[in-house]
């Protein structure tokens, strides 16, 4: 969800908790603040106010700051590790070697540049030669093994009701727009992006030869037949819903069910052998069912030619590259197309993340800090079990449960203990379009192998160098890559006010998931089931309720406002991340404490540091592709919406009636 030198830090815990030596810091001089501002009215402008009003977007991006947007930053990091392994002398299959020629490839925009759209002429050759459903369904099933998706999405993942085994799954597919709501509302933005995306498989067509009208009529289709497809996704909302979107179907069943889909032929061309699959949004496939043999076949074919060319458009010469840019800007307001070296090191990151890592983490990232880490995330466990202990609201029987569940928790912290193997990965330093399908397939293949066997505790779903973060519900962990482990988040010269403001709200963050209204769902063992008294359940919706409410009434661009069922369980886990932080470090020498630096209390520099983290500042078209799709509330709410409901931020910064964040103390919502 979210997340080098590192630290060493002392975490007091009444003798509950682990110690290390406290060490001697610097303290960090707090810049960008906005004293004119006034911290109970809107805290995130008061902490950042300054920085924000002068903060300049890089014209190659959506959006500067902290949180994704620090994964810029990294980007140089990586792309000087590959400009360097590029122009050396490697070993054949090495790591260097593989990642190095890669880049390389990537980089060589003369020959890419040359060979036009070669090389998806044999795939476009075969589109060309369907003449039914069957040789279609064949087709999808070739091709989703090389990693051009279109109508069937296919990916493996633990059974959610014995969460130790991994199955087949299938979830909604086939659009192009963000999600389904793009294709029916009505409103000037939306329609200004229906039609970038429309004029971009027009120009797409038109690069692979086709006549201008022609083009025009098979984007048309395309597009027609997405749109047909997006009336049978669930929202982003409802694909919260995790019971309703797990449904284990035997293929028989299927088979009977969706006819003209063959699904017992189709997942043999997966490759898969099974007797059962979870289908998650049965829906999506009845009308994918009914669109296959009432679709001509014709349609069908611009169909998959528009997907396969916006999949490999990336991956062909400068003006598909400038075609998908071109709609990008519309979509997200990214002013000027990245640097084509920025560009190939996400492409490493994505093809061969794990070679590239290895080499990060040499470079950047100590192995000590990992240790250092642990004792940090055990001793945010130890806070929330004290503030479970605490809660009014849930039985002693329940609490037992979440307990367990608490200390059932596995985490990850830095990098993999065992990394990914790319041997079976052919890398060529001048064929880029044959590089990235070489690692496709290894990962369908490597995807394919984990069917119907044990889940592999060890596998990480995200790149060490990811500033990043997340919670895994299956398997209950919780995962900090060493990219999120840098400044603001921590930073070795600064005191524990602002350590435990940044990474410890992050690591409280990623506890509290499973805790949220989904993680809730899923038992100390990873299985969707219920644990809850049933009154105490009751009550944690009441809560989780009021989440939704208050967040629904905050606004985003002067008039949009956040989705508070959509961003729920992300605004509970801030919600609660801000008190198991702030109680954690209460127990801290300093947090006992009031010594003042920079002029600012202890508390106060806490709840700063949490304003730091989320100091981001997006372009306004990203910003309403964000509030539409993304499970996060925008950077101001994820500061101004926990704090205003935390009793410590008003006494720390003499918050008061009239004040525009101010809550009566009854109204504030905490959860957990």
């Amino acid at each position: 969800m979210i997340r080098l030198v590192f630290f060493s830090l002392a975490l007091l815990m009444a003798g509950a908790c682990q110690r290390t030596a406290i060490p001697t810091t610097k303290r960090v001089v707090l810049a960008g603040i906005d004293a004119s501002k006034k911290p109970g009215d809107d805290f995130f402008t008061y902490a950042n106010g300054i920085w924000y009003d002068t903060a300049r977007i890089p014209a190659s991006q959506t959006g500067v700051g902290s949180y994704s947007f620090l994964n810029y930053p990294q980007r140089i990091r990586l792309q000087g590790i590959l400009d360097s392994v590029s122009v050396s002398r490697n070993v054949p299959g090495s790591l260097e070697q593989k990642v190095g020629d890669f880049y390389a490839s990537g980089m060589d925009t003369t020959a890419i540049n040359n060979r036009g759209y070669e090389p998806i002429k044999p795939l476009l050759a075969r589109i060309d030669a369907l003449t039914d459903v069957s040789s279609l369904l064949k087709f999808v099933a070739e091709e989703q093994k090389a990693g051009n998706g279109s109508i069937v999405g296919f990916y493996v993942g633990p059974d959610q009701k014995q969460s130790k085994i991994n199955i087949a799954q299938f979830r909604q597919t086939g659009i192009g727009l963000p999600e389904r709501a793009y294709y029916f509302k009505t409103d000037s933005s939306t329609l200004l992006i229906q039609k970038a995306y429309k004029n971009y498989l027009t120009r797409l067509f038109e690069l692979i030869g086709t006549e201008p009208t022609v083009a025009e009529k098979n984007a048309t289709v395309a597009y027609a037949i997405e749109k047909q497809l997006a009336t049978a996704h669930r929202t982003n909302i409802e694909l919260r819903d995790v019971k309703a979107n797990y449904n284990k179907m035997a293929v028989a069943a299927l088979d009977s069910k969706q006819p003209s889909l063959h699904w017992t032929t189709l997942l043999t061309d997966l490759g898969l052998q099974v007797d059962s699959v979870n289908v998650g949004q049965p829906a999506y496939y009845d009308q994918l069912n009914t669109m296959a043999t009432s679709v001509a076949i014709d349609d069908w074919k611009a169909y998959l030619k528009a997907r396969a060319l916006t999949n490999y458009a990336n991956f062909l010469s400068q003006p598909f590259i400038d075609a998908t840019f071109a709609y990008s800007k519309i979509l997200t307001g990214q002013a000027i197309k990245q640097t084509r070296a920025e560009e190939m090191t996400q492409a490493v990151d994505r093809s061969l993340g794990d070679a590239l890592a290895q080499l990060y983490v040499k470079k950047y990232f100590p192995e000590s800090a990992r240790k250092r880490m642990a004792v940090l995330v055990d001793n945010l466990k130890k806070a929330f079990e004290a503030r479970i202990n605490r809660l009014d609201w849930m039985s002693d029987s329940t609490k037992t449960k979440a307990k367990d569940k608490l200390y059932a928790f596995s985490q990850k912290i830095g990098y993999p203990d065992k990394w990914r193997d790319y041997s079976q990965v052919a890398i060529k330093r001048d064929a880029y379009f044959e590089n990235r399908l070489s690692a496709a397939k290894h990962d369908y293949l490597d995807r394919l192998a984990k069917v119907g066997r044990p889940v592999d505790r060890t596998e990480w779903h995200t790149t060490p160098p990811t500033v990043t973060a997340y919670n895994n519900p299956p398997l209950n962990e919780i995962v900090f890559p060493a990219g999120i482990l840098q400044p603001p988040y921590f930073d070795v010269n600064a005191d524990d006010a602002l350590n435990y403001g940044g990474i410890g709200m992050v690591i409280g963050h990623e506890i509290t998931h499973s805790f949220d209204d989904q993680g809730a769902q899923y038992d100390k063992d990873g299985n969707v089931t219920n644990w809850w008294n049933k009154t105490d359940y009751a009550k944690f919706k009441a809560k989780t309720q009021q989440v939704i409410d208050q967040y629904n009434s905050f606004t985003v661009l002067d008039s949009v406002h956040v989705k508070g069922a959509l961003t729920v369980g992300e605004n509970t886990a801030d919600i609660a991340g801000v008190a198991i932080a702030y109680d954690a470090f209460k127990l801290t020498e300093q947090g006992m404490g009031t010594t003042k630096l920079d002029g600012f209390t202890p508390d106060q520099r806490f709840f700063i540091s949490i304003a730091r983290i989320w100091r981001v500042k997006t372009r306004d078209a990203y910003m309403g592709m964000y509030v539409n799709t993304n499970p996060h509330s925008p950077a101001k709410w994820r500061v101004n919406g926990p704090l205003m409901n935390f009793t410590p931020f008003y006494n720390a910064f003499n918050v008061q009636p009239g004040d525009k964040m101010y809550k009566p103390e009854q109204d504030r919502i905490s959860v957990w």
